[in-house]
């Protein structure tokens, strides 16, 4: 079964609809929730995700929709290596860089999703969008 990394603009697509991007972005949580691909996120963007869901709603509401995608997604730690990594990344986007040095520290981890490509330049891992993901994994699989 491959392992991916889920770059948190995924799941928040997922989480508010966010159209386009939600189609192709629900598309890959119901392989995940199906469970056809095991699926990791940062500790990170479970933080970085709460900010962003509590200006849409309240409290209570946002932490039981963290706690469902808490049983879908591996939920890795950040720790100081990582950040250190990060800070070395010759990334220029920092959130970015800690995703990505977060990723690198599982190998099993075989791609990474998000929206955000440009920004993983540097990536050693293969770096895909949902609807590319979806297509490659479907031909493999």
């Amino acid at each position: 079964m491959i392992h991916i990394f889920v770059d948190a603009d995924i799941i928040l697509d997922v989480v508010t609809g966010r159209l386009p991007y939600s189609v192709e972005a629900s598309s890959l949580f119901t392989l995940i929730e199906e469970g056809h691909i095991k699926s990791s996120a940062s500790s990170l963007s479970f933080s970085n995700m709460y900010h962003v869901l509590r200006k849409f709603a309240a409290h209570h509401r946002v932490i039981s929709r963290l706690k469902e995608l808490s049983e879908l997604l591996q939920i890795m730690n950040v720790d100081d290596t990582i950040i250190k990594r990060a800070l070395q990344s010759g990334f220029k986007d920092f959130e970015d860089a800690i995703q990505y040095q977060t990723a690198l520290s599982d190998p099993d981890i075989e791609v990474i999703v998000t929206r955000n490509i440009k920004d993983y330049k540097e990536a050693e891992l293969p770096v895909m969008s949902p609807e590319t993901f979806i297509k490659t994994y479907s031909l493999t699989n």
